[in-house]
């Protein structure tokens, strides 16, 4: 049975259940979606509303990313895709593309044209030889990670469970293994690419350095990636895990993540504390992380000796790690991201996130505010030296910024804007707080794409990259069939 076949004898099927009308088919099924339907092949489909697929393929992590599209579309291969691409950039029909459906931006992944699902693109194909590994760009990061560990090894991808491999991907990427081996964007070696055109083109830095550089942080205004080819290290267990802390130790856990900043040079350690308001308190959601089964003595121990109200920390699969984060526990909610590069947190600057913490989760909380949360992430400041290629993200190399990461979660859409305006307005607190107190670098620093909300200028993104990004857009591009779908665009 066809494509278009499967597509209107399920969706006609469902939907006479339900309406029981005998032209449902001219009144329900999008035109645009039918000449889809019926063009692709075999591996790919196309669902509409009451198929449980259809819902499937809309759902993001973030409610709020979610829209009611005229169908899904599931492509199986990269010449689909190109059919796909040609359709609707012939017909200028809106379009989203999702991956692993973590994008907080509304809009970003989602449409109410065609929505294209990824989730077929789902190969993992390690090469030991070559120490690469082939990765679809329907995945998220726990399924690449479980399949590698049976050979050792591992990538640099995502810190907490649930990410999707390739929005992630094609914005930059800050790992537990950034320290040691740069951004995710940094450790790939090429690209599966469906242009615009419809052409399936592979892009290496020898193929094509200018396109190979724009993908790397440029995320899909060159089209659509359905594979990545990464490199991969070596990877033994780790130490590690969650300890959540209640509000009377959090100055202690503040003392323990400066000094942390300051004083620890191991590349294999990391840290995220994160303030968290819940249930009208601030409290503390501290991952550490050791790339190894023991750390050495006395780097974790400040955080260790802190009272705490839960702790799971252990030597571990990495997978088991990523997994103890808390990631998933608002899935479902509506949700917004926010950033600020950030050169140093010190004990004033973290003073500065909690007292953000508890007067936005106290005012926010009486909007159906369930979660507001303050991610600090520090890093080394030689995590863009592992690099020596030239990216679209960060358009500057000679110093390393840490992302602070807002992140708020609510119920109700009608407030929406309240949640989006107090997300821009706290990470303006953070940054004026951050260069009063002599952080003179973080002056035009640039913002990390994937944590940047919706109406982030491009230029605070990528500077002086910018121009060349546009140009190469223009040249990929000509027709802005890209421009259809969600996104920062160039």
């Amino acid at each position: 049975m066809s494509a278009l076949k499967r597509t209107l004898a399920t969706s006609l099927a469902l939907a006479s259940l339900v309406y029981g009308a005998p032209n449902l088919e001219e009144r329900t099924l999008d035109p645009i979606c039918v000449q889809i339907a019926s063009a692709i092949s075999s591996a790919s489909d196309v669902y509409y509303a009451l198929d449980p697929l259809y819902a499937k393929g809309v759902s993001h992590w973030a409610s709020s990313s979610s829209q009611l599209p005229n169908c899904v579309v599931e492509p199986g291969t990269a010449a689909d895709v190109g059919i796909i691409l040609g359709i609707v950039g012939s017909t200028r029909t809106p379009f989203a593309v999702k991956g692993g459906g973590h994008a907080s931006n509304p809009g970003f992944s989602s449409t109410t044209g065609v929505h294209i699902s990824m989730y077929r693109f789902s190969e993992i194909n390690y090469d030991a030889t070559s120490q690469t590994v082939e990765v679809g760009a329907g995945l998220i990061w726990d399924d690449v990670y479980a399949a590698l560990e049976p050979f050792n090894v591992n990538v640099v991808g995502g810190r907490v469970t649930g990410v999707g491999v390739a929005g992630f991907t094609l914005g930059g990427g800050y790992s537990w293994k950034t320290n040691q081996y740069g951004l995710t964007i940094d450790t790939v070696t090429a690209y599966e690419l469906v242009k615009p055109n419809g052409n399936v083109v592979t892009v290496t830095e020898s193929s094509d350095p200018d396109l190979f550089k724009g993908l790397k942080g440029g995320f899909n205004n060159f089209g659509i990636v359905t594979k990545f080819t990464l490199q991969t290290f070596p990877q033994t267990q780790v130490w590690g895990g969650l300890i959540t802390i209640t509000a009377p130790h959090i100055p202690d856990v503040a003392a323990a993540t400066a000094a942390f900043q300051a004083n620890v040079n191991d590349p294999k350690a990391g840290i995220i504390t994160t303030y968290n308001f819940l249930l009208g308190e601030p409290g503390i959601s501290q991952l550490l992380f050791y790339d190894g089964p023991t750390p050495p003595a006395g780097i974790f121990d400040d955080f260790l000796a802190i009272p705490y109200f839960t702790k799971d920390i252990e030597t571990r699969s990495f997978s088991s790690l990523v997994q103890a984060s808390p990631s998933n526990a608002t899935a479902g909610s509506r949700a917004i991201f926010n950033t600020v590069s950030i050169l140093e947190y010190t004990p004033a600057l973290l003073d500065v996130i909690l007292n953000e913490t508890i007067f936005w989760g106290t005012n926010l909380s009486l909007k159906t505010g369930t979660f507001i949360s303050y991610d600090v992430e520090p890093f080394l400041p030689s995590i863009y030296t592992h690099n020596a290629q030239s990216t679209a993200y960060p358009p500057v190399r000679s110093q390393g910024l840490t992302p602070f990461n807002i992140y708020y979660a609510w119920t109700s859409s009608i407030f929406d804007s309240d949640f989006h305006d107090a997300a821009k307005a706290s990470a303006a607190a953070v940054y004026n707080a951050a260069l009063s107190e002599g952080q003179s670098g973080i002056v035009g620093a640039a913002i990390y794409p994937n944590y940047a909300i919706f109406d982030t200028p491009l230029s605070d993104m990528y500077g002086s990259n910018l121009p060349a990004l546009q140009a190469l857009k223009a040249a990929v591009d000509p027709t802005n069939v890209m421009g259809l779908a969600g996104g920062f665009k160039f």
